[in-house]
């Protein structure tokens, strides 16, 4: 092998670990609750995010449903995935998300 296929055999592995890396988050919704637009169910979900797009996957369903995020970070790394939600006209609201074994919180718009 030469250098140049080393080079590139060693950017692929790499790249490869990025990929493989990307977290997922269980969350789970007692209640029917808006993630921004978006009327999730209650029920056991995979939080996926990519960029400012969070993706939740009913794991039941295998349903997934994506909405936009504002990706904010926390003053310290948080021991669990936490949803914050306000009830407004008997509805939950999703405020933000905070996911374990990271300082990242996830903000939703109205």
């Amino acid at each position: 092998m030469n250098k140049k296929s080393l080079l590139i055999v060693g950017a692929l592995t790499l790249a490869s670990f990025g990929v493989a890396s990307a977290k997922t988050f269980d969350v789970i919704l007692t209640a029917p609750a808006m993630a921004g637009d978006t009327e999730l169910k209650p029920g056991d979900y995979t939080l996926k995010v990519n960029g400012s797009q969070a993706t939740f996957t009913d794991q039941n369903t295998f349903k997934s449903f994506t909405v936009p995020v504002k990706v904010a970070n926390g003053p310290a790394k948080f021991d669990h995935t936490m949803v914050e939600t306000t009830n407004q006209n008997g509805m939950d609201n999703i405020n933000s998300i905070d996911l374990a074994g990271s300082s990242t919180k996830l903000e939703f718009g109205q």
